[in-house]
């Protein structure tokens, strides 16, 4: 055989050197779409984690809204001595959950003893209201026969509803107990002596509320003595990753009062007109992204300041508590609570 002058003979495929150039520029392919593949799911959860954010905001301050507008239902009663009219609100009520809590609407940062420590730079609020479908302002006892009560409207009563039967002034704890019989024109109730008697309804509610671990809790002492050991099963969690709460009274300082508030401050009354003056509680809360940024190359965190609210001339929450608070994303929600309980009693000519 011969071969044809001019025709080198050629061989098909890649060489060493093609191979290791293709698998290069493979590597740098994968490189770049899983660099690319990470940024996309961190917005991702930036994006997902500030909507969470937004909505356990959102559904917290709802629900605080909700019980401090009912707040003071059935307990803003007063008896009137033909000078001074006197609020309930200066007595203390003994439950059968074994606590003791201040019969007032709504209280903001309670003593220890009623509502343990919170997370630091935090506020807490009890509140108390009940669900009556009869009078809400107290019935007067004409007189009283073991534990038989004539009041003036027994058949606003019912058999399981909560009363209390309140002396002209308070000089020991009132006993909230259920009703067990209605008669023609009186009640049975082991509810103890008094003047008056408040009907609190088959279920009202006296509720804790605290930030503990970052999450908004909450106890209900009609179930639960709060004062108690903090655990998960009194202290249950009703929104997570909202790390602070403040709130402020809503205070009419006129005078006479005129009903409007003028300024917001964080004093609990403890007369009368005190309460007289209160009609608005002005909330805070603060909602944490739950996506933990990293310092970026030129050293700056995500969060450079704490966020502001518009209580105390735009005061700064406080979030040190958590050393790493600054790479987190915040919300904060606020508004102005009407005491609507408190208001409907009107201007108190008296303060």
């Amino acid at each position: 055989m011969s071969r044809i002058s001019g025709s080198p003979l050629r061989h098909a495929g890649f060489g060493l050197v093609e191979i290791m150039v293709s698998v290069v520029i493979g590597m740098l392919a994968i490189l770049v779409m899983m660099q690319q593949l990470s940024i996309f799911e961190h917005n991702k959860r930036t994006t997902t984690g500030g909507a969470d954010a937004q909505n356990n905001g959102a559904i917290a301050l709802y629900g605080l809204q909700r019980d401090i507008r009912q707040s003071g239902y059935g307990i803003t009663g007063y008896t009137y001595d033909g000078v001074v009219k006197r609020y309930l609100f200066t007595c203390s009520a003994s439950l059968l959950s074994g606590g003791t809590v201040p019969v007032v609407p709504v209280i903001i940062n309670p003593a220890t003893s009623v509502i343990p420590a919170a997370d630091a730079n935090t506020d807490t609020l009890l509140v108390f209201y009940g669900n009556s479908n009869g009078q809400p302002h107290g019935n007067v006892i004409g007189s009283q026969t073991g534990l038989n009560s004539t009041v003036q409207s027994p058949a606003s009563f019912a058999v399981g509803d909560i009363v209390m039967a309140s002396p002209y002034s308070c000089s020991a704890n009132l006993q909230p107990r259920p009703v067990t019989a209605v008669g023609a024109t009186t009640i049975t109730s082991a509810s103890g002596a008094g003047t008056t008697m408040f009907n609190l309804g088959p279920s009202p509610s006296v509720l804790a509320y605290a930030v503990r671990n970052g999450n908004l809790t909450m106890c209900d002492y009609m179930t639960t003595n709060c004062s108690g050991a903090v655990t998960t099963a009194t202290w249950v969690p009703i929104a997570s990753n909202i790390v602070s709460m403040r709130a402020q009274y809503g205070v009419d300082t006129s005078s006479p009062v005129d009903g409007i508030v003028d300024s917001y401050n964080q004093t609990t009354p403890t007369t009368m007109c005190g309460w007289a003056r209160v009609s608005a509680v002005r909330l805070a809360l603060v909602a944490r992204n739950g996506e933990y940024n990293k310092t970026d190359p030129d050293g700056n965190d995500v969060t450079s300041a704490a966020p502001t609210w518009d209580g105390s001339a735009g005061a700064a929450f406080n979030l040190s508590g958590n050393s790493e608070w600054s790479h987190y994303r915040y919300t904060v929600f606020q508004t102005v609570v009407p005491m609507r309980n408190l208001t409907w009693l009107g201007v108190q000519a008296v303060c």
